[in-house]
């Protein structure tokens, strides 16, 4: 399997001036590749294929316009025409949205291939430059000097640090010892994450924390004369702003994914539209602040390593109106509505604590319909998974007051 380690680069004055001539190169090679191919559908309607992007590249570096691109190593290059490559497939196979431009201020990053970098006794020497560059590895377990990657990528973020991120094949880990237990999981924005056994996970809110300071950073910056070295300062001050709220809610999802895929053997989730819900203009930033997408992620490959269970219950599946006691349907549940009494049983609900139960009495439904799918397998719940009640009526609105003997 392939595994990447990340750790925090530190070019000297000549390799960071190589790696920005790098940098710069792959983002024209890019965007000129993606502005040729689309005129070529629009006017003509042919579509472009990697082997005439490789051979546009070669003709590039032979103008005098484009000279220079055959100053920096030629690998970084031809992977991001393979990158280009590989986001179309995957746009038209519809697991990604269509490529964009890329700017000058976003995050920057060139691939190296083992042609274009050596590693000898823990040091990295990468094309076109001279000294080995200078990282730090926070790997105790991995001993760096065994290390064999078949990918290096050098990155520098918007905030100025660099990074170096070295890819590996390994070995399938060992499957984690088996918990017997199972646990459904209902996310939200009040409480993080509730599961069916009753435990409430808190929303930190890293960015609502975070929100004062990074607004007096962005009115600093923009007081700023723009295309001054001030607005370049004050611009690498928000950027470091939005890095602190993105480390923390990074180390937030990893601890809490971390913790569930020990606790249980099989894991179940709603299937939540995410890009559907940030639609919603007063609910936007709260969501995204949440991160549920990168979160089901981490489920997805932590519980393929450790040999976990992930089942993922249709969106569509009413879990939060649905009693996990009876089944009894409610026929409108709003979202002020955090606690309910089913008409049918009596049984008080929590909301949040309801719909986790009854995710989790989903989940083994539809692993048993396609049990070779799991670890976010796309599935579709067929059918009740729930017992329903015996007497049929009809559905009724649920009661949030105290219920009446």
């Amino acid at each position: 399997m392939r595994t990447a380690f990340k750790c925090r680069a530190y070019p000297d004055a000549e390799q960071a001036a190589i790696f920005n001539r790098t940098f710069g190169c792959v983002r024209l090679v890019w965007n000129k590749t993606l502005a040729e191919r689309q005129a070529a559908y629009r006017q003509r309607g042919e579509n472009t294929s990697y082997k005439q992007t490789d051979a546009a590249l070669t003709a590039w570096k032979k103008t005098g316009e484009l000279a220079f691109l055959g100053e920096v190593s030629s690998v970084p290059l031809q992977q991001t025409l393979r990158h280009q490559h590989a986001a179309f497939a995957g746009f038209f196979a519809g697991r990604a949205r269509y490529p964009r431009f890329k700017s000058r201020n976003g995050r920057q990053a060139a691939h190296y291939t083992r042609s274009a970098f050596r590693m000898t006794g823990g040091r990295l020497r990468l094309a076109k430059t001279g000294a080995p560059l200078a990282f730090a590895w926070s790997f105790d377990d991995i001993d760096l000097a065994t290390l064999d990657p078949t990918m290096v990528v050098v990155s520098r973020d918007p905030d100025g640090r660099w990074y170096v991120t070295f890819a590996v094949d390994t070995d399938d880990p060992t499957p984690m010892p088996t918990a017997g237990h199972a646990i459904g999981v209902d996310l939200g924005i009040k409480d993080f994450a509730v599961t069916s056994d009753g435990e409430k996970i808190p929303n930190p809110r890293h960015l609502e924390r975070k929100a004062r300071n990074l607004a007096r950073y962005q009115r600093r910056m923009a007081r700023k004369q723009p295309g001054s070295n001030n607005r370049r300062k004050a611009k690498a001050k928000v950027a470091a702003a939005h890095r602190k709220v993105r480390n923390a809610r990074a180390d937030f999802l990893h601890r809490t994914s971390t913790r569930l895929v020990r606790h249980a053997d099989t894991l179940a989730i709603e299937d939540l539209a995410v890009t559907n819900m940030v639609k919603n203009r007063r609910l936007a930033r709260a969501i995204s602040d949440c991160g549920w997408g990168e979160f089901r992620r981490q489920l997805q490959y932590k519980c393929q390593r450790a040999g976990r269970v992930l089942v993922v219950v249709d969106r569509w599946y009413p879990s939060s109106k649905t009693c996990s006691a009876c089944g009894h349907l409610l026929a409108e549940l709003s979202l002020a509505t955090r606690a309910w009494t089913c008409p049918d049983c009596r049984t008080r609900h929590d909301r949040d604590h309801n719909a986790a139960q009854n995710i989790l009495a989903a989940g083994p439904a539809v692993a048993r319909q396609k049990p070779g799918e799991v670890c976010g397998a796309d599935v579709r719940r067929q059918g009740p998974s729930l017992p329903q009640s015996a007497t049929k009526q009809k559905t009724r609105s649920a009661r949030s007051g105290t219920p009446s003997r």
